[in-house]
C-alpha cells in the first residue's frame, strides 16, 4: 500500500501500528508533526520538507496507534492531520478525541474533506482544489502555525 517499500515476498504488516517516515531537526517551539492516513503520506513527506516536519505514516484509523500519537504530541510542540478522508468522524476526529481521553493539550489542525458534497472530476485537480497536495498542506501549516515557525526576531531565510 502507500508508504510501504515493495517487498518480493510477503510479510504481515504490523495491525494498528503506524510508522515514522520523516524526523524533523527542528528547534524546541516549532516541531510540527504531519500524521498522514492513506495515500496523502507521499504529499505531507513533500510538505514537511518546506519547514523541517516530522511525518508518521499512521497507516490505521481503527485501531489508531495511540501510543504513537501521544509520543508525537509529547515530543512536538503541534500537530497536523492529514487525511483523504471527511474529517468530521474521521482520523482527525479520532486523533483529537484520544488526545482529550489522555488529558493532552496541543495545536491540530486537521487536514482533510469538507463534510460538503465536492464536485466530480479529475482526482489530482479535486485534491489540489481542496488543498490536500503538497503545496496545499505547506500552505495550511504556514497559515496557521507561521508565528510558530518564523518567531519575530528570527530572520528567514531567502528558501522559506
Amino acid at each position: 500500500g502507500a508508504g510501504v517499500a515493495v517487498q518480493t515476498s510477503l510479510t504481515e504488516l504490523p495491525w494498528g501500528k503506524s510508522q515514522p517516515r520523516r524526523a524533523s531537526a527542528a528547534k524546541p517551539g516549532q516541531r510540527i508533526a504531519l500524521l498522514a492516513f492513506g495515500p496523502v503520506l507521499y504529499a505531507a513527506l513533500q510538505a514537511a520538507e518546506e519547514f523541517d516536519a516530522s511525518v508518521i505514516n499512521m497507516r490505521f484509523v481503527k485501531p489508531l496507534d495511540t501510543a504513537a500519537l501521544l509520543a508525537a504530541a509529547s515530543s512536538h510542540d503541534a500537530l497536523v492531520t492529514v487525511e483523504e478522508g471527511v474529517v468530521s468522524g474521521g482520523a482527525g476526529s479520532a486523533c483529537l478525541e484520544a488526545l482529550q481521553a489522555a488529558g493532552v493539550e496541543i495545536p491540530v489542525l486537521n487536514l482533510g474533506l469538507p463534510d460538503a458534497w465536492i464536485e466530480h472530476g479529475d482526482p489530482a485537480q479535486i485534491t489540489t482544489d481542496i488543498g490536500l497536495d503538497a503545496a496545499g498542506i505547506a500552505a495550511s501549516v504556514r497559515k496557521r502555525f507561521g508565528a510558530m515557525l518564523h518567531p519575530a526576531g528570527r530572520q528567514r531565510a531567502a528558501n522559506e
